[in-house]
């Protein structure tokens, strides 16, 4: 007769293989071999996954529709695995093995969709909208203003200047100084390829290589990821809606309400990024 049947504290628990979308921006570290991670982060719409890799985005979230869809972001249309922070994961091969969920991607939306040609004049009606936006993280704070002037006048040291300042200042997952230059670096580049401005986008070329630099010893993790995004010009849908309010390709004063609902600061203090960015596009074009 046999003994007893021992089962192991740590038996595998049955898998649930689910299919998913994700951001293009995820697609290096999703197609790359299959690599280690960790639960960095669990909220009630998403778990972010910090992934061991020199790779960006580093960290990615795994979101249900709830979430802001972050343009580091892979969308599930099931319930989320219940993780703690810690816990490992993995990640490649185009998958994610998150707890007792198997996700495989097939699906991809673009987090960085172009705007299309725009006349600078048209855009000029927009800046009043966008001015002095409520409820900021920084407000007063030197380097915004010096910020702001240096774009406007084209000065790279300010601009660099004020961009050190302002890296991983604030509290949260997402600093105030990141949010407003993720703002400012999207805006940069939409609205300077819309309109021909090539000063612009060179400005976002020099403002991309000082914050990707080491944004990883400067903020947070999920925060670097962001602007290593946004230094591409990818962003969420809500800061993608205003720029196309920007551009007259739909209404803006929804958009901006919806941004600002974001975070705590986070969409007021991207709609200040925004703003700068819409003044320094319109000066460097000539059309104010």
């Amino acid at each position: 007769m046999g003994g007893p049947v021992t089962v192991s504290t740590h038996a595998r628990r049955a898998r649930v293989h689910v299919t998913g979308a994700a951001s293009t921006a995820v697609r290096p570290v999703l197609a790359a071999p299959r690599r280690p991670a960790r639960v960095l982060a669990v909220f009630p719409a998403g778990v972010y996954l910090e992934v061991r890799t020199d790779l960006e985005p580093s960290v990615i979230g795994v979101i249900t529709g709830e979430a802001t869809r972050l343009p580091n972001s892979v969308l599930l249309a099931t319930p989320l695995p219940r993780v703690t922070v810690g816990d490992d994961a993995s990640v490649g091969d185009r998958a994610i093995d998150l707890g007792s969920l198997s996700l495989r991607v097939r699906r991809w939306w673009d987090p960085a969709p172009p705007l299309g040609r725009t006349d600078p004049a048209r855009l000029a009606h927009a800046a009043a909208l966008l001015a002095d936006p409520p409820g900021t993280g920084l407000a007063g704070n030197g380097a915004i203003g010096l910020l702001a002037g240096s774009c406007a006048e084209g000065r790279l040291l300010g601009v660099v200047t004020a961009a050190e300042q302002l890296m991983g200042l604030g509290p949260g997952l997402t600093p105030s100084g990141d949010d407003v230059l993720a703002g400012l670096l999207v805006t940069l580049r939409h609205l300077g390829a819309a309109t021909g401005t090539g000063r612009a986008i060179w400005l976002a070329d020099w403002l991309a290589a000082t914050v990707t630099f080491d944004a990883r010893t400067r903020t947070t993790r999920i925060s670097a990821t962001l602007l290593h995004c946004a230094a591409r010009g990818e962003a969420s849908p809500e800061v993608i809606a205003v720029l196309r309010g920007i551009a007259g390709r739909q209404a803006l004063e929804p958009a901006l309400r919806r941004l600002h609902r974001l975070g705590h600061t986070s969409g007021a203090d991207l709609a200040q990024g925004i703003a700068i960015g819409l003044a320094a596009v319109l000066a460097l074009s000539g059309a104010r």
